[in-house]
C-alpha cells in the first residue's frame, strides 16, 4: 500500500502481535481503516468500515476483541472477509438456468426455504476448521450504528505509543479453532468424510440440478413465442420446433441494430459529401452573380456620368 493512500484516504491502526512459537519476537502489524464506500451503495454503508491488510489468521472473535478494546463491548456486529464472499452462481447451476435466471418468477416462501436447504445440502463439507487469508487481504466490519464506526476511527487516530497498541488475539482464547499442527490434523481428518456424507451430498446435488434444469426448460418454452420490443419473434437454430432462447434473440437483435447503425452512418457520410458539394456549387454561383452585379453597377455608373440634362 502506498504512503499516499494510507495518509490521505486511510487511518492507520497499529496492533501488537505477541511472540509465537514460530516467531518468538513481538511485532507490530498495521491495519488500514476508512469509511466503506462500495460501488453499489447499501443501507449499512454508514455504519461499516473498510479494513485493508488484515492479518492472515483473522477471525470474527479476533476483531470482536480488538474493537471491544478500542470502544467497548456491544458495538461490533460482524465482519465479512473478501475471500469469503460466495459467488453469485452455484457450481451446480445448469447453463440454461444461468442464462434465464433473470426471467424467473418469484415463488412461495416455502419453496424458497426448501430450495435453500437443498442447495446447502448439495455443498460438500468444508475441510478446514479455520480460514487463513493471504497477505494484504481486505474485509468490511459492521457496527451497531454510525457513531460506533466513527469512534473506532477516532480511537485509531489516538494510538501514538506502542505501549497503548491493542494486542492481537487477546481475549480470544478458545473462541477460534487453533492453528499449527492441530489445524493440519483436523484438515486431514475432514478431507476423508464417510461414504454416507458423500452419497447424501451427491443426491442433493442432482436434485437441485434437475430441478433447475426443468425450470429453465419450462421457462424457455414460455419465451419461445414471446415477441421482442419491435414485435418480432426471433427464430434460432433448430427452427420453430426448438424454443428460441431469450439471450440468442437479444444477441441477434443487437447485431441487427449494429448493422443498421453502420449502414446509417455510411449513408450520412455520403449525404454529407453531397451537401458539401452542393454548398460549394451554391457559393460559386453566388460569387458569379456578385461579379455580374458589380459589372452592371459599374456600367450604370459610367453611363450616368456621360448624361447631361438639358437647360
Amino acid at each position: 500500500m502506498s504512503e499516499t493512500m494510507s495518509s490521505e484516504e486511510f487511518i492507520m491502526l497499529p496492533v501488537s502481535i505477541p511472540p509465537l512459537p514460530s516467531f518468538r519476537v513481538q511485532a507490530t502489524h498495521y491495519l488500514y481503516l476508512r469509511r466503506n464506500t462500495p460501488r453499489l451503495p447499501t443501507p449499512d454503508d454508514s455504519r461499516s468500515l473498510y479494513i485493508a491488510n488484515v492479518p492472515c489468521d483473522s477471525t470474527d472473535p479476533h476483531f470482536r476483541a480488538l474493537f471491544s478494546s478500542l470502544i467497548g463491548a456491544g458495538r461490533f456486529e460482524s465482519i465479512t472477509f473478501e475471500q469469503d464472499k460466495k459467488p453469485s452462481k452455484s457450481s451446480h447451476e445448469p447453463a440454461q438456468a444461468v442464462r434465464l435466471a433473470g426471467h424467473r418468477k418469484r415463488k412461495r416462501s416455502e419453496d424458497e426455504i426448501q430450495n435453500a436447504k437443498d442447495e446447502a445440502a448439495a455443498e460438500l463439507p468444508s475441510t478446514w476448521t479455520r480460514q487463513v487469508y493471504g497477505s494484504g487481504s481486505c474485509a468490511v466490519a459492521l457496527f451497531a450504528d454510525e457513531k460506533s464506526a466513527e469512534h473506532v476511527l477516532k480511537a485509531a487516530k489516538k494510538l501514538k505509543k506502542p505501549k497503548n497498541y491493542p494486542v492481537w488475539g487477546e481475549g480470544v482464547k478458545d473462541k477460534a479453532p487453533p492453528l499449527g499442527s492441530h489445524w493440519l490434523k483436523a484438515h486431514n481428518k475432514l478431507s476423508y468424510p464417510g461414504n454416507d456424507i458423500i452419497q447424501a451430498s451427491m443426491d442433493a446435488y442432482f436434485t437441485v440440478f434437475n430441478r433447475k434444469e426443468k425450470e429453465a426448460a419450462l421457462l424457455a418454452m414460455r419465451l419461445r413465442n414471446e415477441p421482442d420490443e419491435d414485435g418480432f419473434v426471433t427464430v434460432t437454430r433448430g427452427g420453430r420446433a426448438a424454443p428460441a432462447r431469450r439471450d440468442e434473440a437479444e444477441e441477434a437483435k443487437q447485431k441487427m441494430l449494429e448493422r443498421e447503425k453502420k449502414k446509417k452512418d455510411e449513408m450520412m457520410d455520403f449525404y454529407r459529401f453531397q451537401m458539401r458539394e452542393k454548398r460549394k456549387s451554391e457559393q460559386a454561383e453566388m460569387l458569379k452573380r456578385f461579379e455580374e452585379d458589380k459589372k452592371k453597377v459599374r456600367a450604370m455608373k459610367e453611363k450616368r456620368g456621360k448624361f447631361r440634362p438639358e437647360t
